[in-house]
Formats: structure tokens, sequence, C-alpha cells
């Protein structure tokens, strides 16, 4: 398949979920631009470079900064709505969204208005025809144990049907090992009804895929791809079934891999691994779903049987509604 705009309206309609993409790298530079005029804030850097990073810590900085700029509930609803429109030009059916809300100052101790207003902004997308979207609330590495509890009781509180998972994020090869720390918590929310996903295998290697699995009770990997590290890991994902969902252009521009070829997405699909694709952070790092896609077809040659088997395994290890997941895999037989 070539890089035409055929084959990438081919790829467009091909039936798919996102289940690996962070609200806070959505921000597209215009809209950086505007937001910081609104707050009246200078710009971190000149607008032509605010997207170039050195590696992830330097990334996750501009994160704060970035998500710093929101600070109204209009705001928040427009960015639920952009979120659904940026899913929709991509031919997703449906989305998992991580947010953190460590990176967002305005409403770290106002979540619940947050949750709300994002809710809104993705309800009225929804009524005019755009794909619907779950929640995953993210807890960031550093947190504490108590921070944990709180964010958890947090979310039992309010119990949002729009907040679908528990998740964790952030650099692990800064925050050091957090599995144990965590544990408990997502135990509880287990037990409380939440879907569990987990950051591992990025900036830590196939021990952080280990503790996301064995303390974590992990339905998915974000990330994963270090597992390659590991033959009897890969081995254990296999046999488990447990999915992970790759994020390529990540990898690649944040210097895990230094280049497309070199990626492990295709050795830990070819071993049986289900694997699927999202974009992680698509503005700040200048992405697309379907450009993953394409991207995939121009390095591994994938053909239509390993697109739909990929995309099959986006719908089914979503944390979408039952009948979502029908009609989208119905789409998908037919695709």
């Amino acid at each position: 398949m070539s890089d035409g705009s055929a084959d990438r309206q081919r790829l467009r309609a091909l039936p798919k979920a996102e289940i690996h993409v962070h609200l806070e790298g959505c921000f597209s530079r215009p809209q950086i631009v505007a937001l910081a005029a609104a707050a009246g804030e200078p710009l971190s850097r000149p607008p032509e470079a605010l997207f170039d990073f050195k590696n992830l810590a330097e990334f996750l900085g501009f994160l704060d900064w970035s998500c710093g700029l929101v600070r109204t509930i209009p705001q928040v609803e427009l960015m639920a709505y952009a979120f659904a429109e940026r899913l929709a030009e991509n031919g997703a059916g449906y989305a998992d969204a991580i947010i953190n809300p460590t990176h967002w100052p305005s409403w770290r101790y106002r979540l619940p208005e947050m949750i709300e207003a994002l809710d809104r902004g993705f309800r009225a997308a929804e009524q005019d025809g755009l794909p619907p979207v779950g929640l995953c609330l993210s807890l960031l590495r550093q947190q504490s144990a108590d921070e944990a509890v709180e964010l958890l009781d947090m979310m039992i509180a309010l119990r949002s049907p729009r907040v679908v998972a528990l998740s964790i994020d952030g650099n692990e090869a800064s925050a050091g090992r957090t599995g144990p720390r965590f544990a408990d918590t997502f135990r509880r929310a287990a037990a409380a009804g939440f879907r569990r996903t987990a950051h591992a295998g990025e900036s830590s290697g196939p021990e952080g895929i280990r503790d996301a699995i064995r303390l974590l009770g992990a339905e998915r990997i974000d990330h994963g791809v270090r597992a390659v590290e590991d033959a009897s890991l890969m081995d254990e994902l296999r046999d488990l079934g447990l999915p992970l969902d790759i994020t390529p252009a990540s990898n690649v521009r944040l210097g895990l891999y230094p280049s497309y070829e070199e990626h492990p997405v295709e050795r830990l699909r070819r071993h049986g691994i289900p694997v699927s694709i999202s974009t992680d952070d698509p503005e700040l790092l200048e992405t697309t779903l379907i450009g993953e896609y394409a991207r995939m077809v121009e390095t591994f040659g994938w053909d239509d049987e390993v697109l739909r088997s990929v995309a099959r395994t986006s719908i089914e290890v979503s944390f979408a509604p039952p009948e979502i997941k029908r009609d989208l895999l119905a789409k998908l037989a037919a695709w």
C-alpha cells in the first residue's frame, strides 16, 4: 500500500478504536498559542519550536505547562468536542481517553467539575454524530498511596458513566518501581467495577510489565514494547492474551527506538501477542491515527488481514459498552 490519498481514505474507513491517547497531548499548536494568549502567559518557546522535545522528561514538563493554560469550563467543553472531532477525522469509532489530573493545576482540586464539563462536551459531540468517548483517570507514578486512594474514592463517589477505568502513567525511569505502592488501589478499583490499564515497558523494562500484570491487575498494557527484551515475558503475554496498546511514533520521537524499522511492534505481533495501534499524544508528537496505521503498512508491509486483526484487537480490548463493540465489529467484518 502506498502513501496516496486513496490508501489513506481506506485506512480512515477501517473501523477501529483508539485506546491509548492522552487528552493532554491533543492541543494543536494554534490552540496552545490561543490558550496562552487568553491566559496572559508567554509561550515557553517560539511557536515553530513548541513541539521540539529532547526526551520524555522534557515532554512531560511541557504537558504540565500547556494543560495549565486551560482554566475555564467552556475551554474544557470545547476540548472534549475537539477530541471527538479528531477521532472522526481518523475513522475511529470509539476512544478510551486518558486524563491525568496532576497535569491540570486549575482542576486538581475540583476534578468533578472538570469531568462534568468533559462529559457535556462529549455528549454534545455524540449528539452531532461524532464518536463516543470513555475516560480513563490516571495516576502519576510519583504520587503517594494516599493520593491514589483519594482519586479512587472520588471516582467511586462521582460514579460518572463517562469514567470507565483507572490508569497509571508517568516516567517509570525517574519514579522507580511503583507497583507495590498502588496495588491495593487497583484491587479496590476492580472491586468497584472499574477497568484497569497501565503504562509499562516504556521507560521501564520487562519488570514494569510484570508488576502491571501481577500487582495492578492491568487488563491491557499501554506501550509494553520492552517485553521484547524478555522471551519468557513475551510467552506469558501471548499465553494470557494480554493486549499491548502500542504507539510507534511516540516511541521513536521520544528516543526509545532510533527508527520505525527498529521498533518491535512487528516482533510482538508475530509472537502472537495481541497488539493495537494508537497515537499517545498526537498533536505534540505530530502524528495521526491514520498516519500510524500507514506507517505500519509502509514499514512492515501489513496487508488487509493484519490491518483487520489489529483493528479488531483495538475494538475488543477497548472499554467501550458491548453495543458499541458489536456495531464496530460488524462494520469491520464488512470493510
